[in-house]
């Protein structure tokens, strides 16, 4: 085990979100996810409605460069960079890399799809199959991720970032305090197994923090007052895992964070394909779509989080 602050159970218990007002929690769910999230987050704002500078915000995987986005006010901007780049797809591409992988490549990640629970010794599988598939770089990614959020510097201390040891199968949470780039924190966050290189953080090789058994990490919020939840899956128990989440996983998640005496706002997407959560081409309905419930959520938001 490495010393170095940054594992950190998944415990509700723990109730690391006391004595915050609100907490944001922007989870995995690839570019389609990345397009949505924008557009929502976006378009609540225009309304009025600023998830902004919540008292905590923990982005995970697509999430997490949403959150560091968000918190950075690059929010509008980035909205519309999207919004030309669906217009051409293969610009989409430092998001969202070819669909033709390596043997090594689709090995991890098929592994990583396949996997119906956070079994600890399976994750540490799913991070060997990481760690040896013939991904481009750490380094590209991390330029990549940068030219994205034009900064290296955290844009604020309630940023939280989840990624996952590939070595020991460890939850870690990166923030302002860990003396890594903000760069290299959201690419580890991303990096899904087999499509991206885990990345350098500290003496770590970390890999996307939806390879834990949740892709939300809602326990970083318990306690809180408030809690706006941006989530790819609904709360509706599902009859088979996939991505390390079990059977209902997420359901089960979500009621320990109410169960903490959180109140809780969730969406997730009206509907999505999850063959297609990497395809550039469904960035425009993510978009369009999150505009449409943005508009529909605006004023139940604006009181939720007074």
């Amino acid at each position: 085990m490495t010393s170095d602050g940054l594992a950190r159970p998944i415990d509700f218990s723990v109730r690391s979100g006391d004595g915050i007002h609100l907490g944001l929690s922007l989870g995995g769910g690839g570019v389609f996810f990345v397009a949505w999230q924008t557009a929502y987050v976006e378009q609540l704002a225009k309304r009025g409605v600023d998830l902004k500078g919540a008292g905590r915000v923990v982005g995970t995987s697509a999430g997490s460069m949403v959150a560091s986005i968000l918190e950075g006010g690059h929010i509008v901007r980035f909205e519309r960079e999207l919004a030309f780049l669906a217009k051409v797809p293969a610009l989409i591409a430092l998001l969202a890399p070819a669909s033709s992988f390596k043997p090594s490549q689709q090995r991890a990640l098929d592994a990583f799809v396949a996997a119906q629970s956070a079994d600890p010794d399976l994750i540490r599988a799913i991070g060997h199959d990481a760690l040896v598939a013939a991904t481009p770089s750490a380094n590209t990614m991390a330029r990549n991720v940068s030219l994205m959020l034009l900064s290296r510097k955290w844009p604020s201390d309630s940023l939280h970032i989840t990624c996952v040891d590939t070595l020991t199968g460890e939850r870690c949470v990166v923030t302002r305090d860990s003396g890594v780039g903000i760069d290299r924190a959201v690419a580890a966050s991303s990096a899904v197994p087999g499509i991206f290189s885990p990345q350098p953080i500290g003496d770590r090789r970390c890999m996307d923090g939806g390879v834990s058994g949740s892709g939300t990490h809602l326990d970083l919020l318990a306690g809180c007052d408030r809690a706006v939840v941006l989530s790819l899956s609904d709360p509706t128990p599902k009859p088979i895992g996939a991505m390390t989440q079990s059977p209902g996983g997420f359901a089960a998640e979500a009621e320990a964070l109410k169960a903490s005496g959180t109140k809780v706002f969730l969406r997730s997407p009206e509907s999505m394909d999850l063959t297609k959560l990497m395809d550039p081409k469904a960035v425009p309905d993510a978009i369009a779509m999150a505009k449409r419930q943005a508009a529909a959520d605006a004023d139940a938001l604006r009181e939720f989080i007074a």
